[in-house]
């Protein structure tokens, strides 16, 4: 059973989805990706995310950001709650879900959690950089559905701290202030960051969101 950590090499991996076969590197080319996995088809919560996903595609490609799920049951039956998930969500889903009925992209992403179920899948979220790293891993349990805006903070915060030496504080929200780098000397990051520096503590300082 593999076992992902943060920084690591997404594994790749072709599989059958619900719009046909799809290699993942491929189908991420040389953006960002989020890969979630839902514990079955024809579940509750799962049909309340799959249709929040949909609606959120738009805030995920201003990101540059791919989104594939992930379910134990196969490409037939996806499509078939995929009619359920559009009736009752008032959308349409438009993301492959991954048919992982063989386990392999599970195991892959150590996704199946015997403790909590030895068949089903954790709801697990994996978010990806384009080098193919590991940039977030967040597991829920079966009972708790995601937070879809969380995740597009987190993005958020991906992304301004991959580009700029800062770090997000507690609660960041885009645009708001962020925290320089403590590896920056203050003098230097009065040159670096135009907004100026609020120097709390001499490891505690902040400047204005550089992408605001």
């Amino acid at each position: 059973m593999a076992t992902i950590r943060l920084g690591d090499t997404a594994p790749d991996f072709t599989a059958e989805t619900s719009q046909g076969t799809l290699n993942f590197y491929d189908y991420l080319g040389d953006g960002w990706g989020i890969l979630f996995s839902h514990p079955a088809d024809f579940t509750p919560v799962c049909t309340t995310e799959l249709g929040t996903a949909a609606k959120f595609k738009d805030e995920f490609d201003k990101r540059n950001v791919k989104m594939i799920a992930l379910s134990v049951d196969g490409a037939a039956s996806h499509n078939e709650w995929i009619k359920d998930i559009n009736e009752t969500q008032n959308t349409q889903v438009n993301f492959p879900i991954i048919a992982d009925e063989d386990r392999k992209v599970s195991d892959l992403y150590d996704m199946i959690h015997p403790n909590a179920d030895d068949t089903l899948t954790v709801r697990s979220v994996f978010i990806i950089a384009p080098d193919k790293t590991v940039k977030l891993i967040l597991t829920y349990p079966a009972s708790t559905g995601r937070n879809f805006y969380e995740l597009l903070r987190v993005i958020d915060s991906l992304q301004l701290t991959a580009y700029h030496k800062v770090a997000t504080p507690a609660n960041w929200e885009h645009g708001e202030k962020v925290v320089v780098s403590p590896s920056i000397p203050t003098d230097e990051a009065k040159e670096m960051f135009a907004g100026g520096v609020e120097e709390i503590k001499p490891y505690l300082r902040l400047t204005p969101d550089p992408t605001a």
